[in-house]
């Protein structure tokens, strides 16, 4: 930060300063081009969230989110995503939680939560109906051996040339899922079934 601070006068006058302090993205749909994206892996994250106990919210992350989103912007109904999730990089505040999270199965008893070396989860778009700079995404969610529709509410967030002249494009999204319908069922009730998911991707072409 001190060498950019440092450079910003010559920056001025050279006419850079401009461009290095702009956004490049823009809340502008217009911005989007059509092709096939790549998930960002280092900034899309999916965050959960349960109620402990009744006393508080709890959350987790995932992240290192890999796949693509087709996109066409004068058919953006026709839009498609397949992002693979690897659970066995979850991540708490807790040492101790993300442990137990990935904790091995006892001899003749499930896992409490995804067990030792658990499977990626995997949501793979079935629909996209879209409104304005809104959309409702139906698909299916693979997570610990189990295959359930999901449904998630996302926004358009941004886009436009990145790092390098990528093209870059960002949303976020919310929905939430029960737990225990893909067998994670440890401590319910005390720990809520409903997990709450709130999701930022971003893709680069």
């Amino acid at each position: 930060m001190r060498l950019i601070h440092a450079a910003l006068p010559v920056l001025a006058l050279t006419g850079l300063a401009g461009a290095l302090i702009a956004q490049p993205g823009k809340p502008d749909p217009a911005a989007i081009t059509g092709g096939t994206y790549t998930a960002d892996a280092g900034h899309t994250l999916v965050k959960w969230e349960v109620d402990h106990l009744g006393f508080t919210p709890y959350f987790g992350i995932f992240g290192d989110v890999t796949g693509t989103l087709v996109l066409d912007p004068k058919n953006p109904g026709a839009a498609k995503v397949d992002v693979t999730i690897p659970v066995a990089k979850v991540t708490t505040a807790s040492a101790g939680l993300t442990g137990h999270l990935l904790k091995p199965a006892e001899a003749g008893k499930a896992a409490d939560f995804f067990g030792a070396a658990p499977a990626d989860a995997k949501f793979v778009s079935t629909a996209v109906a879209v409104s304005g700079q809104n959309a409702t995404i139906t698909g299916n969610l693979t997570l610990n051996g189990v295959t359930k529709p999901v449904t998630l509410a996302a926004k358009f967030y941004g886009a436009g040339k990145g790092m390098g002249g990528k093209e870059n494009v960002g949303f976020t999204a919310t929905g939430a899922i029960k737990r225990s319908e893909f067998n994670v069922g440890y401590a319910i009730p005390m720990v809520s079934d409903e997990v709450k998911l709130e999701i930022v991707a971003a893709f680069v072409k």
